[in-house]
Parts: C-alpha cells; structure tokens; sequence
C-alpha cells in the first residue's frame, strides 16, 4: 500500500522551534510529507530560534510582515496555502502545527473535501481546534522531559534580553487557548468510553481487541494520546482502570470487563434494602444514586450493561419509578410492599 502525502503547515508564531525534530519524526507514522513550509516574520527576533532548524529540516520559510499591529496575517497566509495545496490534488492530507484557534475552521474545511488533517500544538491549543482534526498531538508529549529541560535553558539564554515582552505575549496566548486542565479528557470519560464499546461488542457476541479500542478512542476523540497521562503504551494505560481487563488471546490481547465487580444482584439487594427503610415513602433517584455510589465505588451502569442509573432500577421488579421526569422517585410496588417489609 502506497503511503499517503502529507502538506505540513506550521504556524511560528504560536509554536517554540525546539519541538520541529519531533514533528517531522511523528510525521513519520502517518505518511510521506510533499510540502514543508513554516509561516512568520523572518525579520522579528522572535525568528531566531527557528531559522537554523528550517534549514536543518528542509523546510521552506514563508515570509508575511506584520503589516497590521494586532491583526495575524501569517494566519490568513497560511489558510490560502492550504487551499491552494488542497485544490492541486497533490496530498492525501494536511499536519496544521499551531496552539491558535483559529485554524479550526481551516480543518473543518478540509475535512470536508476528504483530506486527514493532524493537527499539533502545545497543550493550551483549544478543543474546537483539536477536535476539528482527525487526529491531535499534543507537543509536550513527543520530546523527552530532559530534552525540553535542555532547550528551554537555551531559550531562555536567547531571550534574556525581551522576557518582559515574551512574558505579556505568553500570558496572552494562555487567555486565549484555556487552561491545561479544561482542555485534557478526563480518564473517567476515556473508561466510559472503553465500557461503552465492549458492552456494545457483547452484544453482539464479538470480542472487544486493544487495537479495536485505540482506533475507536482516537476516531471520538482525536486528542486522545496515552502519553497525556504519563504511559508509553495503551495497554498499559488500561491496566490501570480497575474495571477493565486485559485477556492474551494467541497473539493478540482482548479488553473485557473486570469479573471482580460486585454483582447486579448484590446492588439490588442493596438498594432493596434502603427502601425498607423508608417504609413507603420511597426515595429520590439521585438520592439512592448518591448512596449506591457511596457503597460501590466502581459502580456504573454500564458495567451491567444498562445506559442510565434508572434502566437499572426498571430492571428490578420489585420496584416502580413515579413522579416528575427532573425530580424521580423508586419505590416499591403496592402489590408487593407487605412482602418486602
């Protein structure tokens, strides 16, 4: 199979220079890459550090002078590039390197026309941008922790003269893209997800593979990377979720659900006996939610392959839902209620 051609793009403005070896070496896995071009204003000293590495890389340096205090004009060259490029037929594909937002509607559009755009940037790149990609790579992930220690001295040396203006710019850039925190996914999100794709394969009496589950994280969430929460390998990442479990079949490794779970009887029996308590008041849902929640740590419904806390408590017969859709409440049903107590 041919490999695919890829343009890479990379916007200098909000990208450091240290991470260009990585880019090009994470490029390696997704094809052969045709265009080589990097946007900026090779006059500004905020160049220098990328100059030298251009040239190390073979890359093509695409001049645009600010023309306009306050407007972005690499920007808007970079986005006529990419639809010039688009329009030859020449690639399979774009590598949008940059931590800006604004590049979000320049991959929803090529997306349309058929091509894989990756995208890369530093971890405050928004998510409408990394979302917009079919794929996202957050940069801090592709070089070594001392490697990044090494090249942050040498900038800092290189700028020592203009940190006070570097400083207001990077506290700028952080108000736009959002903190760290708010753009990551959650690892309960991600085990979700995971539960999700393996209830939906028992179902069908198919097997859940780990290269199944790798795809499927990454075609949902194309930010997902296992290096965001400090693992080198996805099956490793899934060791360490207690409700999942990893199964060696031949060659190949299977993800299925934890069997040291407590049991669906073992919840209801439980939840029957919170509603003895309550004679025949009953309780709210998100009140006995609460509590379930309390007693099994790793409960979710899911797990027993229901979508919702209710769908399991329908499931008991004993017991029947009543009152407003946002305020719900179980109880036992009539006919049974002298029995249970």
């Amino acid at each position: 199979m041919e490999d695919m051609k890829f343009a890479i793009l990379i916007d200098t403005d909000n990208i450091s220079s240290k991470y260009i070896a990585a880019i090009m070496d994470e490029m390696t896995k997704h094809g052969v890459v045709t265009y080589r071009r990097a946007y900026g204003d090779w006059t500004s000293t905020h160049a220098k550090g990328w100059k030298t590495k251009l040239m190390e890389n073979s890359i093509t340096p695409m001049q645009q002078f600010s023309n306009t205090v306050g407007k972005n004009a690499t920007d808007s060259t970079l986005i006529i590039d990419a639809m010039d490029i688009l329009y030859t037929g020449n690639v399979d594909g774009f590598c949008i390197v940059s931590s800006d937002g604004d590049f979000t509607r320049l991959a929803i559009r090529l997306r349309e026309s058929g091509m894989v755009v990756v995208g890369m940037g530093e971890e405050k790149t928004p998510r409408s941008f990394r979302t917009a990609c079919s794929q996202f790579t957050v940069l801090e992930n592709l070089i070594d922790e001392d490697e990044e220690e090494l090249e942050a001295g040498k900038e800092n040396a290189r700028s020592a003269g203009s940190a006070a203006g570097k400083g207001a710019k990077s506290r700028k850039s952080g108000a736009k893209g959002g903190d760290k925190e708010s753009a990551s996914i959650s690892k309960e999100v991600i085990e979700n997800a995971i539960i999700s794709i393996i209830t939906e394969n028992e179902n069908k009496d198919k097997k859940t593979g780990l290269g199944e589950i790798g795809s499927r994280l990454l075609n949902k969430y194309p930010d997902f990377d296992v290096r965001n929460y400090g693992y080198s390998l996805l099956s490793r990442f899934l060791e360490e979720i207690p409700s999942l479990k990893l199964v060696k079949n031949n060659t190949s490794l299977n993800v299925e659900l934890a069997t040291t779970m407590e049991t669906a009887e073992e919840v209801a029996d439980y939840i029957k006996t919170l509603l003895r308590e309550q004679g025949r008041n009953g309780l709210r849902v998100s009140e006995l939610s609460n509590s379930v929640h309390q007693k099994y740590t790793r409960f979710k419904p899911k797990n027993y392959g229901y979508s919702q806390f209710t769908k399991f408590l329908q499931a008991i017969p004993e017991l029947e839902l009543y009152g407003d859709v946002n305020a719900r409440e179980v109880r036992f049903r009539e006919v049974r209620f002298a029995e249970e107590i």
